[in-house]
């Protein structure tokens, strides 16, 4: 008896996608060839024609949840020109794919990106290009606009990863203390502009 159909027809998508199907239901912990086998029901070798493995699989999903991430900001910052909107628009839009998902932020900012990496510098530069648009109207240098992103970066996923891990518990909102945080990310901005490097 031959393999089944499934098996034949099977992409490199397929199993991306029902990795990912794995890891929104079960967590990180799913994302094995094994258990992706067992979603597709089909046996782990026809995996392997794909994915070399749990580490290329792992890759495969964190880039394609970095692609995912980068559309979904796209489509929340579209037609917004105005920095401060721009950056609140792309911090909330984070916020949100955090939230709706949080097993696969989880991945995705756990994946270290690479410039010399051909597959992931472009989703850097994208990153990049995202952010310099926010802030070029400040006009900084190179070296301020470095600390200006890193600095983003930090505040947002380091609320995010406070937030997700259950850790904060006083009475005050977390979005009131997030909207408060973005405003205050573009003052800080406006700080790095006027000191001297």
């Amino acid at each position: 008896m031959g393999r089944p159909v499934k098996e034949k027809s099977l992409t490199q998508q397929d199993v991306i996608n029902a990795a990912i199907a794995c890891l929104d239901k079960e967590g990180e912990a799913a994302l094995g060839v094994n258990r992706v086998a067992r979603e597709l029901s089909i046996k782990p070798p026809a995996i392997y024609k794909h994915l070399n493995g749990n580490a290329a699989l792992q890759r495969a999903v964190a880039l394609t949840i970095w692609q995912q991430y980068v559309e979904w900001c796209r489509q929340r910052t579209n037609g917004l020109e105005e920095p401060q909107a721009l950056l609140q628009a792309g911090g909330r839009a984070t916020r949100d794919f955090a939230r709706s998902h949080p097993n696969r932020y989880r991945v995705m900012t756990q994946f270290q990106l690479n410039l010399n990496d051909p597959e992931t510098s472009l989703l850097i530069q994208e990153v990049f290009n995202f952010l310099k648009r926010v802030l070029q109207s400040y006009n900084l240098s190179e070296t301020k606009l470095i600390d200006a992103m890193r600095m983003v970066n930090a505040a947002i996923t380091g609320f995010i990863a406070i937030e997700q891990a259950g850790l904060m518990t006083l009475e005050r909102s977390t979005d009131a203390s997030y909207e408060v945080m973005m405003d205050a990310l573009v003052v800080a901005i406006q700080h790095i502009q006027q000191v001297d490097s």
